[in-house]
């Protein structure tokens, strides 16, 4: 017959409690009965020691009280005495009996046997009418009294020796409830650790398919085995849960793709047709038109930009797009990002401070572009006009090291903790007509993990925000961890 599975936490529980419990509740329980036996084996040994002494003291008495007895009589002649020695006599009898219920001692036993004997011969003689045997009764009395020290004596150690049984049954007891104890308490251990893993392990399962919930990692099916049927539905729930969710990201994506790739094609023919403008293409512009123009222009390219964010987190999201590694030198490909805004940078009287080590790099261009395209979008938008933006990049090793930087407002100390989470938007306006998606550090980080990288967010005690961007210079790999470095800076938006 199958052992029934406990359908809830709260069952499993008590039977873990239960199976834990049982073994020391059974060393209690012996330790108990050992305990009880050995104090009925103190209360026999002190019931018959004092037993002993007593009828031992009596049978002195006793003895003593016939001598006397007899003695008179053998002077005086009168009956009346030899009657009390004969009661005397029968009260000495009574205690030789008491000394017989005690435990067994042969020595004890042959001895009492004796002074019955000499008693009862004794008395006999002392009825006699024969002045001899009469004397030779009286001297029997000294050999009596030695007789009734020694049954003391015996006594005496025999209540030493069933002592000493007591003491070794003590040990002995001792040494076992030890053994006992010794065996039960890895029993119980076993018991909790079973019990632990039988708990734990669910719960652990439940634990990491939150988490990866939590983290987004959706791709990784939710199984739970667990002893209660309870922790297995939460199990259920949380596999359709995932699903559920897996289908909402999806659309989601699917969503971005499809609204991405519409967007795309009237926003060039806005940006190409405001570049026709700019360049006269259908006559001269007035100062007023060149600056309408210039803002058409400008405003086509952001949302450009915004775009090909939204399609490349989109990708990267889908796990559709993967690093197509090359080797290339780091100073154009930071030129060509940073000529692209030139119009930008000159339309605010920014400065663009830029000092770039002769590096090589074996990474994909295209991710490392838009990487520091958003950086770099991201500093000209915070910067005051009239403000600097810096660029600089070395190595360290085998690692690039590449740092963007603004004299914009910084990064909230609330939002610092959010900043590389997708769409999140901190809480400083933004120049310009086009609003932000909040994507471009969160695809930043993506593309730094990819190749094996990190992002932070660093505190050097300066106006502003300071990104480092950390790569690896001649390898890729994917797993590290983004991180902000603690500052006092204010706020921004990704």
């Amino acid at each position: 017959m199958p052992f029934p599975r406990p359908r809830s936490l709260g069952g499993l529980i008590f039977l873990g409690l239960l199976l834990v419990s049982l073994p020391l509740l059974g060393g209690v329980v012996s330790a108990a009965l050992e305990i009880s036996r050995l104090a009925d084996s103190s209360e026999r040994l002190v019931l018959h020691g004092i037993q002993a002494t007593r009828y031992t003291q009596a049978l002195v008495r006793q003895v003593a009280a016939m001598e006397r007895s007899a003695r008179l009589y053998q002077l005086l002649g009168r009956p009346q005495l030899r009657g009390v020695f004969d009661e005397n006599h029968r009260r000495m009898r009574v205690v030789l009996d008491g000394l017989a219920i005690l435990p067994s001692d042969p020595t004890r036993d042959a001895l009492v046997a004796d002074i019955r004997a000499r008693a009862q011969g004794i008395a006999e003689s002392l009825g006699s009418q024969d002045v001899g045997s009469r004397a030779a009764a009286l001297r029997e009395f000294g050999t009596l009294s030695q007789d009734t020290g020694r049954l003391s004596l015996l006594a005496s150690q025999q209540i030493d020796r069933e002592l000493q049984g007591v003491r070794a049954e003590t040990e002995q007891t001792r040494r076992r409830l030890l053994w006992q104890t010794a065996a039960l308490v890895p029993i119980s251990l076993g018991a909790a650790f079973t019990f632990a893993l039988l708990l734990g392990r669910p719960l652990r399962d439940i634990d990491i398919a939150i988490a990866n919930l939590g983290n987004g990692r959706l791709d990784q099916p939710v199984s739970v085995r667990a002893l209660p049927t309870d922790l297995e539905a939460l199990g259920r729930q949380i596999e359709w849960l995932r699903r559920r969710l897996l289908e909402v990201a999806e659309e989601r994506e699917r969503f971005l793709r499809h609204v991405s790739h519409e967007l795309k094609t009237p926003l060039a023919n806005i940006r190409e047709g405001s570049e026709l403008l700019i360049e006269g293409a259908v006559g001269s512009l007035r100062p007023e038109q060149r600056e309408i123009a210039d803002i058409l222009r400008e405003n086509s390219l952001r949302l450009q930009q915004l775009i090909e964010n939204l399609l490349s987190y989109s990708e990267w999201q889908s796990k559709r797009g993967g690093l197509e590694l090359s080797e290339f030198p780091l100073r154009p490909l930071v030129d060509s990002v940073t000529g692209s805004y030139q119009l930008r940078i000159a339309a605010r009287r920014l400065r663009l401070e830029a000092d770039i080590e002769d590096l090589t790099l074996n990474a994909d261009r295209n991710k490392l572009k838009l990487i520091l395209d958003n950086l770099l979008s991201n500093a000209v938008k915070f910067s005051p006009e009239g403000g600097v933006v810096a660029l600089a990049a070395r190595a360290d090793g085998d690692e690039l090291v590449l740092d963007v930087s603004d004299q914009g407002p910084g990064v909230a100390p609330a939002d610092r903790g959010r900043i590389f989470e997708p769409f999140f938007q901190g809480a400083t306006p933004q120049d310009g007509l086009v609003r932000g998606t909040g994507i471009g550090l969160s695809v930043v980080q993506e593309f730094a993990h990819a190749h094996g990288g990190r992002i932070q967010l660093i505190d050097d005690g300066i106006r502003g925000a300071r990104f480092r961007l950390l790569l690896p210079m001649f390898r890729s790999g994917a797993g590290s961890t983004a991180q902000v470095v603690p500052q006092a800076v204010e706020s921004r938006t990704s």
